[in-house]
Order: C-alpha cells, then sequence, then structure tokens
C-alpha cells in the first residue's frame, strides 16, 4: 500500500513489526481513530505506533478494554 507516493515500509521501518501479531477484530488505532484511507504518510506513522504499543504492551485486560472501547466506537453516530 502507499501514501503520499511512498510504499508504508519506506515511510516507516517500523512497519514490518506490527506483523509480529496476528491482525484481529479490532486494535488500539482503530479505537483510537485511526482508521480509514491513507492518503498521509503521518497516518502510515500514527497507525504503526499504535500496533508497536499494542504488542510492546499486551496484556488480556488491555485486549478486553480495547473490546469494550470498539463496542462504543461502534454505537456512535460517525461510526464507519
Amino acid at each position: 500500500s502507499r501514501a503520499e507516493n511512498a510504499l508504508f515500509w519506506e515511510i516507516d521501518q517500523r512497519y514490518w513489526h506490527r506483523h509480529t501479531v496476528k491482525p484481529g477484530i479490532t486494535g488500539l488505532a482503530q479505537v483510537r481513530g485511526l482508521r480509514g484511507a491513507t492518503q498521509r504518510a503521518e497516518d502510515v506513522t500514527n497507525r504503526v505506533q499504535a500496533d508497536l504499543e499494542y504488542i510492546n504492551n499486551w496484556s488480556i485486560w488491555r485486549d478486553i478494554r480495547i473490546a469494550a472501547v470498539t463496542l462504543r466506537v461502534l454505537l456512535h453516530p460517525n461510526a464507519y
């Protein structure tokens, strides 16, 4: 994928590190509102940062919290 005519891993060298866990239904980046198109390099960097924060600070309690926040996000009038 590309943002600002550059591949994601060219924008942020840490991009490949986020693949150390399987993708799930939701995640820290999603509940922080970092979803949708990645048109700017900043979009990629913010998502990679959130994914790496999730990986480095994983706990079952954090997963439960993310799931709970996801429900709140889904019920938000601006959800898509």
